[in-house]
């Protein structure tokens, strides 16, 4: 596996108005990493990601992909070379099964502008997509109304579809927002295993729950880089446990 950087955010700069969410910030993230970004609330963490999922332009900075200028590209260009992501608020066709949810991301994958084609004929994005509820745990689900899934399950099904792209790189935002612990501790065994396969950088406010799993961990306050490392590394910043210990 490549040692450089997979993704390369440099002195990105986000201003709403006269507020600075983001501040000059710079990092890098190699190739085959479990990366968490956390910080408190405010910490400018939904900004970043934002950010890194191309939904939100920088005001100043750069935003490298394996080495190319990614900053003034439109979202589904992010998606095109390979960048998928996972939001807070769960993103799926509420009305489909579960199955069809997975199947229509798959089909957009394979068949792009043929979107009238009988179901039948996606032979490949229909086996594709169970193979994908099995990687999620939603085999027994499979159709099930997704309105009538648990808030959990609906999440472990948005991974499922942003995974039918087979990215290199999968952007996770709160992905244990709203989930009970068992729900939590599922969410947390799949990101492990999913971590294996692809670089994955999660967004969490969680600090305890991320020490255990990820390889880095970045932390953000007040907009601004505060510190990177491992989890003993950060465990034991002085400047990190003044901002942030005991706040999560």
């Amino acid at each position: 596996m490549s040692t450089g950087s997979l993704i390369d955010v440099r002195q990105v700069s986000v201003n709403f108005g006269r507020f600075k969410a983001l501040s000059d910030v710079s990092v890098s993230f190699v190739p085959g990493q479990l990366t968490a970004i956390i910080g408190p609330n405010g910490a400018g963490k939904s900004t970043f990601f934002n950010v890194l999922s191309g939904a939100l332009p920088p005001t100043s900075g750069q935003v490298l992909f394996e080495g190319q200028d990614i900053t003034a590209l439109a979202p589904h260009d992010y998606a095109r070379r390979g960048i998928a992501k996972s939001f807070q608020i769960t993103n799926v066709f509420k009305q489909l099964s579960v199955h069809e949810n997975v199947r229509v991301a798959e089909q957009m994958r394979f068949t792009r502008y043929e979107l009238f084609r009988p179901r039948a004929s996606f032979k490949q994005a229909i086996e594709e997509a169970d193979a994908l509820l099995a990687r999620v745990g939603l085999t027994a689900l499979r159709n099930k109304t997704v309105a009538d899934l648990a808030h959990g399950q609906q999440r472990s099904l948005e991974i499922a579809m942003a995974l039918a792209a087979d990215p290199k790189l999968l952007l996770m935002d709160e992905p244990t927002a709203g989930m009970s612990p068992e729900e939590t501790a599922a969410m947390m065994a799949l990101i492990t295993q999913l971590a294996k396969e692809r670089t994955v950088i999660l967004v969490e406010h969680k600090m305890k729950l991320v020490m255990g799993i990820c390889e880095r961990l970045i932390v953000l306050h007040h907009g601004e880089f505060l510190a990177q490392g491992t989890a003993d590394e950060i465990r034991n910043n002085a400047e990190v446990r003044r901002v942030y210990l005991g706040q999560g």
